[in-house]
C-alpha cells in the first residue's frame, strides 16, 4: 500500500471525514482518540462504521485510531468499528511490543466474529508517547500485524513531565529528535515503513516541505498530516523526483553492466554494494507511489 500521506479526520465529523477521503491522502485516519472528547466517543464510534460501511471500494484508506489499551475505551472501539472492516487500526500510547500482541489478540477474535480473514487487519504503532515506549523501539521485529511505526512528542512530553518538547528557536529539543531516532531505527529493525509524525503549523506548507524532504532522506516513507492542506506537499515530498530515479537507474545499469563487483568508480568516486541497495530501493518507492 501507499503510505506517504496520512491525514487525520475527527471521527465525530462525517464532513471533515468525508472531504479527507476526497482528497489525495493515503491514508485517511479517522480518530477516535484525541480529536474526540470523552462524552462523544460513543456517537463517534457510531459515525466512524456508518463512513466504513458508505464506502466499501475505498476502505483499504480508511484507518482509525483508536483510544490506548491503558484506558476503558479501546474494546468499545474494537466491537463499534470492526464491523465496517477498517483498512487499518493505529494503536496510540503503546508502552512496548506486548501492547501490540494484545491488541493482535482482540483483532483476531472481532476478524472470526465478522468474516474478516484472520490478520488481514494491519497496525501502524505510536512509539513514543510514552516515556517506557521509548526503551522498547527497537522491539517490534515480527511483531504481529504491524507495518509501520510513527512517533509523537506532545503526548511523550506530558509523559516527561515537560513544559514544552522546543528549544527557544522552535526545533525539537533532544529527547524528542531522539525519539524520531529510535523510531526509524526501530521501524528498519522491524523490516517495516517509518512515518514522521505531524507538523502542527499547517500554514506553514514551506516548512513542511522541506521537513518531509530531509525526513525522507533520513529513511522515512512517509508522514503524519493534520489538515488536507498538507497531503499534496507531503505526497510529493515522499515521491522521489525524475533526477532521482535517473541517477538511481543509472547505478543499477552500472552493476548490472558489472556483475560481482563489489566496488566500481562512477564520476569521480566509487560506488559499493550499499549504493546499488538504495537505488533499488529509490526505484522501488517510487514505483509503489
Amino acid at each position: 500500500m501507499k503510505m506517504r500521506s496520512w491525514l487525520f479526520a475527527p471521527g465525530d465529523s462525517e464532513k471533515k471525514m468525508a472531504k479527507a477521503l476526497a482528497g489525495p491522502a493515503d491514508v485517511v485516519l479517522c480518530d477516535l482518540e484525541d480529536a474526540v472528547a470523552v462524552e462523544a466517543k460513543p456517537l463517534a464510534r457510531d459515525m466512524v462504521r456508518a463512513f466504513l460501511t458508505a464506502h466499501p471500494a475505498e476502505r483499504s484508506r480508511i484507518w482509525v485510531r483508536v483510544n490506548p489499551l491503558d484506558g476503558p475505551h479501546t474494546l468499545d472501539d474494537l466491537v463499534a468499528i470492526m464491523p465496517g472492516r477498517p483498512g487499518g487500526i493505529m494503536l496510540p500510547k503503546v508502552y512496548g511490543r506486548a501492547d501490540v500482541e494484545l491488541l493482535d489478540s482482540y483483532l483476531t477474535a472481532f476478524e472470526a466474529m465478522h468474516g474478516i480473514a484472520r490478520g488481514s487487519t494491519p497496525v501502524i504503532v505510536l512509539v513514543t508517547e510514552t516515556a517506557e515506549g521509548m526503551f522498547h523501539t527497537g522491539s517490534y521485529k515480527g511483531a504481529p500485524r504491524v507495518i509501520a511505526l510513527t512517533w509523537g512528542a506532545e503526548d511523550l512530553a506530558d509523559s516527561i513531565g515537560a513544559s514544552s518538547n522546543r528549544n527557544p528557536d522552535g526545533s525539537y529539543a533532544f529527547t524528542y529528535e531522539l525519539a524520531r531516532s529510535l523510531t526509524v531505527l526501530g521501524a528498519a529493525t522491524a523490516g517495516v515503513a517509518a512515518i514522521e509524525t505531524i507538523q502542527g503549523d499547517f500554514r506553514d506548507l514551506e516548512g513542511l516541505r522541506l521537513r518531509a524532504e530531509k525526513v525522507r532522506r533520513d529513511g522515512f516513507r512517509g508522514m503524519l498530516a493534520i489538515h488536507p492542506a498538507q497531503v499534496e506537499v507531503i505526497n510529493a515530498a515522499f515521491t522521489p523526483g525524475e533526477a532521482e530515479l535517473a541517477e538511481a537507474r543509472e547505478i543499477v545499469a552500472l552493476f548490472e553492466a558489472n556483475p560481482g563487483v563489489g566496488a566500481i568508480g562512477w564520476k569521480g568516486g566509487m560506488l559499493d554494494r550499499p549504493y546499488l541497495s538504495r537505488a533499488l530501493a529509490l526505484i522501488a518507492q517510487a514505483e509503489q507511489a
